[in-house]
């Protein structure tokens, strides 16, 4: 038996780290880019609240992703929080790139022409609607390439989740290396797949940004 047969026999390992990969990826950035959000619309009013949350994207910025992980799984059960791998992993993901997302709309909000936020408090609108109407839209087309490569590292650190145990798509690779002793097999297959999403999310932007430029938010 070749090691690609014994590859192909085990795929439902590879196939289930791939979709435990694929949901924790799409709902820890479909929260962390909701965090950033608020965040970003928390630091408009400035004072007291502003700079606590400047203190919070700083000190994610500053803190290893590993390192949050372990102390989420590891570090909560001696206060008492027990969480499984799973939820320490989504929850590390959202928390630590809700802080990159905000920092990325953050500086485009900075060099947001004025105009278009002067015009909705004329037509009265209400400090949230303009938010949310008026310039998110206009933060999340002029920062699509950033918002694209945060997107690639947050997969990424997907891989990470498996030392604290989660069975992703790495540590598939690692168990089926492990049980086989076919490392190159199972990860070129991974690098493979991984690649794959890759491109997805790169098409993914340049679409946003055809719409951006159809939009008029981006130059052609």
């Amino acid at each position: 038996m070749t090691e690609w047969t014994i590859l192909w026999e085990s795929r439902d390992i590879i196939l289930s780290g791939l979709w435990i990969t694929l949901w924790i990826f799409a709902l820890s950035t479909l929260g962390a880019f909701l965090i950033g959000g608020l965040i970003v619309y928390g630091m408009e009013g400035g004072g007291a609240l502003a700079a606590a949350l400047r203190g919070y994207v700083n000190a994610m910025r500053a803190l290893p992703f590993l390192v949050l992980a372990y102390l989420l799984y590891y570090g909560l059960p001696q206060l008492g929080l027990r969480m499984s791998a799973v939820t320490a992993g989504l929850l590390a993901m959202t928390i630590y790139h809700g802080a990159y997302f905000a920092e990325i709309l953050r500086g485009a909000r900075l060099v947001l022409p004025p105009g278009t936020v002067e015009a909705a408090k004329a037509y009265g609108f209400l400090p949230h609607k303009t938010f949310l109407r008026i310039i998110s839209p206009q933060l999340l087309l002029r920062t699509r390439p950033m918002i694209g490569n945060q997107l690639i590292y947050a997969l990424k650190d997907t891989s990470f989740l498996a030392i604290i145990t989660v069975q992703e798509l790495t540590a598939a690779a690692n168990a089926l290396q492990a049980q086989y002793f076919i490392p190159t097999e199972a990860f070129v297959v991974v690098i493979a797949l991984y690649w794959a999403i890759t491109v997805c999310l790169e098409l993914a932007v340049k679409k946003a940004g055809a719409l951006g430029i159809k939009r008029g938010f981006e130059n052609v």
